[in-house]
């Protein structure tokens, strides 16, 4: 593709449902590498896995939140993830340390760009955060959009780039650099979503679960079902198939999901008898996603 460093994104946006939307946005991306779509009505959401060098994709991220902004109107928004914008998070991602300072580079460049071209409010977070209050996600989110919007007329909130308030209909837009995180879901034989919000409190690194863990308890209706959805910082510190054990030692299990990409060491001893939606390894292991660009 290049010979500058070659570069992952995994951008969230805030539409599970309405498929000419999420094409034209996946589109938009080009000439970013598509590697891999995630698209869920429950959810509300839909998450590109995309590849450019650096250089390019800073580029090909602001025409997707181009088109995620001019299409996606969150005052009509139907989903139970959380989310503050139409083009909700952009992470770069760095494989290995020694792409990290083009990553950076890179998400910078990114949401520079995104918050002058489309006066989108950008927040940096993660190791970007330039406040502490900023660092996770969760903290600029909560509460959704409208408490968004008071903590920022406040100034209890300010971006990074872009207007001191939300965009009407598209929020604002979060962007980091990070290592690889792995967004796994797994999926309860019950529809009890409190059980599901009770093992998510428990596994979550706050609420003393392993490091780097991140739980959420969601309700899926068109699957009859309650999730525990989460997000892993380090597989090493969080291993995949323990957390798999300790949901099951709460309650049954129908399935679990991968989100996008993971490392192919995050499944080692991965349980033989839970079954992962979807799976396709060639796709979504990093590695051979990476493979298949050569």
């Amino acid at each position: 593709m290049s010979d500058r460093p070659l570069l992952l994104s995994v951008p969230n946006v805030s539409e599970g449902s309405d498929a000419a939307t999420i094409d034209a946005i996946g589109r938009a991306f080009a000439p970013a590498r598509l590697l891999d779509l995630h698209t869920d009505p429950d959810h509300g959401r839909s998450v590109y896995s995309l590849a450019a060098p650096q250089g390019q994709l800073a580029e090909a991220l602001v025409s997707g939140a181009r088109a995620a902004v001019a299409r996606i109107d969150l005052r009509r928004h139907r989903g139970a993830h959380p989310h503050v914008g139409a083009i909700d998070v952009v992470p770069l991602v760095y494989v290995d340390e020694s792409v990290r300072g083009a990553a950076c580079a890179e998400a910078l460049t990114a949401a520079a760009l995104i918050g002058d071209e489309l006066e989108l409010p950008v927040f940096l977070y993660g190791d970007l955060a330039t406040t502490e209050g900023c660092r996770e996600r969760a903290a600029i989110r909560r509460g959704g959009p409208a408490t968004l919007a008071e903590r920022m007329q406040k100034g209890e909130l300010r971006p990074d780039y872009g207007p001191p308030r939300p965009h009407e209909s598209a929020g604002a837009a979060l962007v980091t650099a990070r290592p690889p995180l792995i967004a796994f879901n797994v999926d309860l034989a019950t529809d009890d979503v409190e059980l599901a919000r009770s093992i998510a409190a428990r596994l979550r690194e706050s609420g003393g679960g392993p490091p780097g863990a991140r739980a959420i308890g969601l309700h899926l209706p068109s699957r009859g079902r309650a999730q525990v959805s989460f997000n892993v910082h380090d597989h090493t510190q969080a291993p995949l198939r323990t957390l798999v054990e300790e949901v099951r030692s709460e309650a049954p299990i129908a399935e679990a999901e991968l989100v996008g990409l993971a490392p192919a060491a995050a499944f080692e001893d991965f349980p033989d008898d839970v079954p992962i939606r979807n799976f396709d390894p060639e796709r979504q292991l990093i590695e051979n996603a990476l493979r298949s660009l050569d």
